[in-house]
């Protein structure tokens, strides 16, 4: 079935049924899939066809979805910004996508305009963040419509043409349909596609992984930019019939009290959101009891979170994976979470895993390699990148970089990564991005970023530096360099300085050095306060 048919199935048989509940805007499935309808209209009336890309850069919202669904339609490829990203960034992002089409909600939109981050021939359309009862844009937008060269979101649905229904035929089972962007190694962001093909078998593992019927109602914290918030129950949850009450921004109070007032069965919560919810003087009271499980991963889960979880009586899955991966290819379920906690499970649905060494041979149980995976919910590849896809899928599997062994009941555990990829609150963070920020001042020299382990955040990035001779490093004018360039969690918590940087004979900084140097030496008192104002609104940094 074309995905943009799932909430037409669901409709069929349901149409009363409640499919999203937001703080603005609640829909059934019928009037979802109504949306659907008239926005994939509205996208073919624009000439948005096979192929074009459209951007969307905004909260968790019913119009998002709707959006995707419609691109499903039409064979567009749908393309989930990063709202906590800098202008340069979405502007970067968005020259290499060339869209057709992006829309910007709320003061997104205003930031788009202002930042000329859209590039030439790219239609331009702004989701206001609250309409009248008319739905049309409040006397401000209108005013702001008005002297730019964008529309307002309710002028684009108006412009749906009836007589150019979709054909539904823009979308066999390999065509891209989903376009994620996660950061690379390299310090440029990768564009993973995701086909219709996977995004289907993904959400087959994602039912199965959480036994998903349609009387299980979700909580969506996670945003949809990440394959996390989208892939692992949202859109599962919605072709399955179940209510979703999305959560434009994560804030725990608010959290435990739409899990017993919503009376929520399934949410995915990552390592830092139960942290802060543990942390919330609600927590030991909280009404927990109609949760069925609670589903973590996008970095190692310490031991105490999941004791914690399951003190109040919750089993905590894990899942594993990965952007490229769809990202459910390696799943706890529920009657496994108490025997084998702090396992990432076993391969999910139609997926197939191994461990290997450094020569590609396969490793017994209990031995630490490469994790690879094999499965239908796997990328299409890198977004105009053949050469790192060729890496990542060589041979057909996909190659993790993530370090692993397997037990003798052929449960997986993450030991490590073997990339430098910093994970801090959920979120990717490159150390060489982050690291061309402070190579640009005149008086760093050399400049090296890793992880350092946090308890709240899972890892905080800390900034190593080596003055040129001469220079005195002011390390609040350092940090402050990262304003509006780079998204905050991305920010140094913390910044050592020393003389020289650790290097082999062939001039490669060795970071397990600069590690061990961080894990001995702690920030300097004046950043560490810094770093600590910076985080006190409790979002991840």
């Amino acid at each position: 079935m074309n995905v943009g048919r799932w909430i037409h199935a669901v409709a069929e048989h349901r149409p009363e049924a409640l499919a999203l509940r937001t703080p603005c805007h609640d829909a059934t499935y019928a009037e979802l899939a109504g949306q659907v309808d008239q926005v994939a209209l509205a996208l073919a009336a624009a000439g948005v066809g096979r192929g074009d890309r459209v951007a969307w850069l905004g909260l968790a919202s019913v119009d998002l979805l709707a959006t995707l669904f419609a691109c499903a339609r039409v064979g567009a490829l749908f393309v989930p910004l990063n709202w906590r990203l800098a202008p340069p960034e979405h502007r970067a992002l968005l020259a290499r996508i060339e869209p057709a089409l992006l829309v910007a909600a709320g003061e997104f939109a205003q930031a788009c305009e202002r930042d000329a981050v859209a590039p030439p021939g790219t239609r331009c359309v702004a989701r206001h963040a609250h309409r009248s009862a008319a739905g049309s844009a409040s006397a401000g937008w209108r005013e702001w419509i008005d002297r730019t060269d964008w529309r307002a979101w309710s002028e684009f649905l108006a412009g749906a043409d009836d007589t150019r229904t979709p054909a539904d035929a823009g979308t066999g089972d390999d065509t891209p349909l989903l376009l994620c962007f996660t950061s690379g190694s390299t310090g440029e962001p990768k564009g993973v596609l995701l086909s219709a093909r996977a995004i289907a078998a993904n959400a087959d593992a994602a039912v199965q992984m959480h036994g998903m019927r349609a009387a299980d109602r979700v909580l969506t914290t996670l945003p949809l930019f990440h394959v996390g918030g989208l892939n692992i129950q949202t859109l599962p949850a919605l072709r399955s019939g179940c209510r979703v009450t999305l959560m434009p921004r994560f804030d725990p109070e608010a959290t435990l009290v739409s899990i017993a007032r919503e009376r929520i069965t399934l949410t995915v919560l990552v390592p830092a959101q139960i942290e802060a919810l543990l942390a919330h003087p609600l927590w030991a009271e909280a009404d927990l009891s109609s949760l069925r499980m609670l589903s973590t991963g996008s970095t190692l889960v310490p031991r105490r979170l999941i004791d914690a979880v399951h003190e109040r009586g919750v089993p905590l899955i894990q899942v594993w994976g990965a952007t490229e991966t769809g990202p459910v290819v390696c799943c706890q379920q529920a009657d496994e979470a108490l025997a084998k906690a702090g396992s990432a499970g076993r391969a999910a649905l139609a997926a197939t895993l191994r461990v290997v060494d450094a020569e590609g041979r396969d490793l017994p149980a209990g031995r630490c390699g490469e994790v690879l995976v094999r499965a239908p919910q796997l990328m299409n590849g890198y977004w105009r990148d053949p050469a790192a896809t060729a890496q990542a899928l060589a041979d057909g599997w996909f190659h993790s970089g993530d370090s692993g062994h397997l037990d003798a009941d052929g449960c997986l555990w993450i030991d490590g990564r073997l990339k430098d990829m910093i994970i801090s609150g959920g979120e990717n963070v490159s150390p060489a991005e982050v690291e061309s920020i402070l190579l640009e001042c005149p008086e760093v020299a050399e400049a090296a970023v890793v992880g350092r382990p946090d308890p709240r955040w899972g890892e905080a990035v800390v900034a190593v530096v080596a003055p040129r001779a001469g220079a005195q490093l002011d390390a609040a004018r350092l940090l402050a360099r990262y304003t509006g360039r780079l998204a905050r969690y991305k920010h140094p918590r913390e910044l050592i300085v020393v003389d020289a940087l650790p290097r082999t004979a062939l001039g490669k900084v060795r970071k397990e050095d600069i590690r061990q140097l961080v894990a001995r030496t702690p920030g300097p008192a004046a950043v560490v306060t810094a770093a600590k104002a910076l985080t006190s609104a409790g979002s991840p940094p």
